[in-house]
């Protein structure tokens, strides 16, 4: 027996909904009610309460997904689990096949090792600020960035402080000193030892990164990768990912020639070189690098946040990950999973045509203005009449709001965004902020990094 599920909508839009539910033949049947209301964002779950008297036999309750107040409540008060769809009615296709898919985010199998590189410049205090940050946005691993020819005489202070606040940690030099003095203050991985220097490996318990010993010789982790398997000693192989036009493309083809000969062993990817020295943006950099981890089973990388354009990159890569991870447990295309590393565009930017906002202006018969996209401009319609525009300049003649500073700041603000949604082709939804996916600061995220601090977080000193 299959599924009955009750829509509840505004008068405004019953007739599309009607249309859309036909288009789709969905699996399950349907009923649709008008609750009573022109606009159907206006509902709220207090008003679904009173006004709905009949839940036709429903097996659930779909409200629009602007509908506001606790779900919950009005689930247990009748009966019927009540869920929000989507934000656009255009939207119900992708949403039900999204739901279909059971995709779940919260699962990743590639380990974030985030990069501090300035280290040995900074204070204990500071270093576990930054490491709360960067583990706020995903980092599985604090990496301690050594510097050439730099002192770093609270080396052990800032490992060992880490290490009682939870975090694992990675010492990162060349050199053997530093590699063994942060090893045995506690960090849990060393990068990078290569065949002159493996000997480390022997005298510390820290997990080694091995590294080529002439850059692009991967023939020289051959003996590596043959004594630490004869030792039984867990390892990770790096075999160096370069910047574009400084060898990136023979890189890619490295990692690949290292996996199809070692199809088992534990592999990390540098995806600093690529994010930090290429001036774009890096969401679609990381998309890209996670994707060939997930290709090559790579189950760790190696991120910063050093230039300024790639403030964002851990997030960024946690991301990635767990969508490479959906996509490849799905055995589906990266697509349609999440839209948080769509920051200049979208899937589906213009969900209404032209004809399709002229027939919803001819409707409206009250003065508040609506605005709207379509790829033919901006829109903006009340009972007075529909007038569109390319530039929003060219509408503030049309609206007469001289007289009222606060409409025409408010149209203002709305007609902004409206502009540059259409000049991107990214969603726009009057009255809500444009979507930028995690290209964008939330608020929890306005602190800078260097006094940011978990609430209730007390640092341990050594």
């Amino acid at each position: 027996m299959s599924e009955h599920i009750l829509f509840l909508t505004g008068k405004l839009a019953e007739k599309q909904l009607n249309q859309i539910l036909a288009k789709m033949q969905p699996e399950f049947t349907y009923t649709v009610h008008q609750l009573g209301i022109k606009v159907a964002a206006l509902m709220t779950a207090e008003m679904i309460g009173r006004r709905l008297k009949d839940t036709f036999n429903a097996d659930r309750i779909m409200v629009p997904g602007r509908c506001r107040g606790d779900l919950d409540i009005l689930s247990a008060k009748l009966g019927i689990p009540v869920e929000r769809g989507p934000e656009e009615l255009k939207d119900l296709p992708v949403y039900f096949g999204k739901q279909a898919l059971h995709i779940d985010l919260s699962h990743y199998d590639v380990k974030i090792f985030a990069e501090i590189v300035d280290a040995p410049k900074i204070a204990v205090d500071e270093v576990i600020k930054r490491a709360y940050y960067y583990q706020s946005n995903g980092a599985n691993v604090i990496d301690i960035g050594c510097l050439p020819d730099t002192p770093f005489d609270h080396l052990e202070d800032i490992i060992k402080g880490l290490k009682q606040e939870g975090f694992q940690v990675s010492i990162d030099s060349l050199e053997t000193d530093d590699l063994l003095r942060g090893a045995n203050a506690g960090a849990d991985y060393m990068l990078s030892l290569h065949e002159s220097t493996l000997w480390v490996a022997d005298e510390v318990d820290a997990t080694p990164i091995i590294i080529p010993e002439k850059h692009t010789d991967i023939s020289s982790l051959d003996s590596c990768i043959a004594t630490l398997q004869a030792k039984n000693k867990a390892f990770i192989v790096d075999p160096i990912l370069d910047p574009i036009h400084f060898g990136f493309t023979e890189s890619v083809v490295r990692y690949h020639t290292v996996r199809q000969k070692y199809p088992d062993i534990e592999m990390m990817l540098g995806v600093g070189n690529i994010t930090e020295l290429t001036h774009a943006d890096t969401a679609g950099m990381n998309a890209i690098l996670l994707g060939i981890c997930s290709e090559l089973n790579i189950k760790h990388i190696l991120a910063t946040e050093v230039s300024q354009h790639a403030s964002r990159a851990i997030k960024e890569a946690d991301i990635a990950r767990r969508i490479m991870f959906a996509a490849k447990e799905n055995n589906t295309l990266p697509k349609h999973i999440s839209p948080d590393l769509m920051a200049l565009h979208e899937a589906s930017p213009f969900p209404y045509q032209l004809t399709e906002i002229e027939e919803f202006a001819a409707q409206v018969k009250d003065p508040s203005f609506r605005i709207q996209i379509s790829p033919d401009g901006v829109h903006i319609y009340n009972r007075d009449g529909m007038h569109s525009a390319i530039d929003p300049f060219d509408l503030y003649p049309k609206l007469n709001v001289e007289n009222d500073g606060g409409h025409a700041f408010y149209l203002g603000v709305e007609l902004a965004r409206a502009e540059t949604a259409w000049q991107l082709g990214k969603r726009f939804d009057q009255d809500q902020a444009l979507n930028w996916g995690c290209a964008a600061k939330t608020t929890e995220q306005t602190v800078d990094l260097h006094t940011f601090k978990p609430a209730g977080t007390t640092f341990k000193k050594t």
